[in-house]
């Protein structure tokens, strides 16, 4: 099992730094894109997030992670300890350090953790906007990882010289590249605290991701390989998605963003919900958004350790209310922080995906067609009646099917011709798009 931080050909560059230093800053300057969370507050990024960057034509992976406090306690020592597996797992180091405050009691307290791992490490003294600062930088030789490079990172200043001195402490990459294609990609989503992280660490067997019941602990989306049932997945676990992106303030609405593409990106969502709360209208808008992005579904009802008979009984209820719309989308309950249920994710994902990608042949889909039209014909409207002429599959993931009509077909036949498609091929945990185009009427 994998991170996709520490896996692959490409070599690994962590950033790592006390709080509030300007590591995601100089993260978003290197990516040369508003990437990683930026706010001017401390500790907004909280694990360790993977970003593919390159300069000068050489690729590598850069791992942004919280801020490094080696004497943290609760939620911040957590964050420390992402920073110091970040910092293990690397092939090199770039320590950021604020040059207008110089050397702290923590910064040194890092440095002696950093030799332990035996990196090489570059010296990033940030927030240095003139003659003057540069100085001031002069100082942080007495840390003892050599020369220190003066950067600002919200300007630019210095950067270059910075990743030519990376790009010469990191390893080249080797020639050869993942194949294309990759493993599947899942999305992870839900409401705040539900146990998306919970769920991603049973998953990996480890602690990859910082779990906490503050809500909202994880802000950027963080990409995971894991080896599930004998292959790799990619997971990307996201921030909660609040109630909405205009009503998210600051970090949270960068990260509300990000979720939304993070969704986007991946072929299958598995959507968290917690069990022993009733269902909420934020719940059924993910579900919307999912099915609306066209992604394959599962949804995951986490914490059923603390359902009991008369929470399972109007749980029943509200599914049967409030997800009618996705009856395709299978259903798997686990409690994610003992790992109960968890291994029956796979199949779950798989006959998801499965769904996702069937095709039907044009012969069949028109025999399909041509019965359903000669038993459940479309109504006569205004003395007229629309009749279906042909139809195919334009496309799946998700499937997508063109009917050729003599007339507008009315939504709710549309959503019984769904039904009927879903009855006789399955598409068991996808979406299915149907478009129409009604024939033309010929001038005379």
């Amino acid at each position: 099992m994998e991170s996709s931080a520490d896996s692959g050909p490409v070599p690994v560059l962590a950033v790592v730094g006390r709080p509030n230093v300007g590591k995601s800053t100089l993260v978003n300057r290197i990516l040369g894109r508003r990437e990683a969370v930026v706010e001017d507050v401390p500790g907004v990024t909280r694990d360790r997030v993977p970003y593919e960057a390159d300069w000068n034509g050489r690729a590598f992976t850069i791992v942004d992670t919280g801020g490094w406090d080696p004497d943290a306690r609760g939620l911040a020592e957590r964050i420390a300890a992402q920073a110091e597996i970040a910092a293990q797992l690397a092939d090199a180091v770039l320590f950021v350090v604020d040059a207008t405050v110089g050397i702290t009691d923590a910064d040194e307290a890092v440095v002696r953790i950093l030799r332990t791992t035996k990196k090489p490490v570059i010296l990033a003294a940030n927030k240095v906007d003139d003659q003057r600062g540069e100085l001031e930088a002069a100082s942080l030789w007495n840390l003892g990882l050599g020369q220190p490079y003066p950067i600002s990172a919200l300007h630019g200043r210095g950067s270059g010289d910075l990743l030519d001195a990376v790009l010469d402490a990191l390893p080249d990459a080797p020639p050869d590249r993942d194949p294309v294609g990759g493993p599947r990609r899942v999305a992870i989503v839900g409401k705040p605290n539900v146990g998306k992280s919970s769920l991603l660490n049973q998953l990996a067997g480890e602690d990859r991701v910082v779990v906490d019941d503050v809500s909202g602990t994880t802000v950027d989306p963080v990409d995971e390989l894991v080896e599930l049932g004998g292959r790799l997945w990619r997971f990307i676990d996201t921030a909660g998605i609040r109630r909405r992106v205009r009503e998210a303030s600051g970090h949270e609405y960068y990260a509300s963003l990000r979720t939304s593409s993070a969704i986007e990106r991946a072929e299958v969502a598995v959507m968290i919900v917690d069990a022993s709360q009733p269902l909420t209208e934020q719940d059924t808008r993910i579900i919307s958004s999912v099915a609306e992005t066209g992604r394959a579904l599962v949804i995951a009802f986490n914490k059923w350790d603390l359902v009991d008979d008369e929470r399972r009984y109007y749980l029943e209820r509200e599914i049967d209310r409030e997800l009618v719309q996705v009856a395709w989308a299978p259903r798997i309950n686990v409690a994610a922080r003992t790992g109960w249920h968890v291994d029956r994710l796979v199949r779950a994902l798989d006959s998801a995906l499965d769904g996702w990608e069937t095709r039907i042949g044009t012969g069949a889909l028109n025999a399909f067609l041509g019965r359903l039209v000669a038993e459940h014909p479309h109504p006569v409207r205004g003395g007229k009646q629309a009749k279906i002429l042909f139809g195919t599959q334009a496309s799946v993931a998700p499937p997508t099917f063109i009917l050729f009509t003599s007339g507008k077909l009315e939504a709710s036949y549309l959503r019984f011709i769904e039904r009927r498609l879903r009855e006789e091929f399955g598409f068991v945990g996808s979406p299915i798009h149907i478009m129409q185009r009604p024939r033309e009427k010929r001038r005379r």
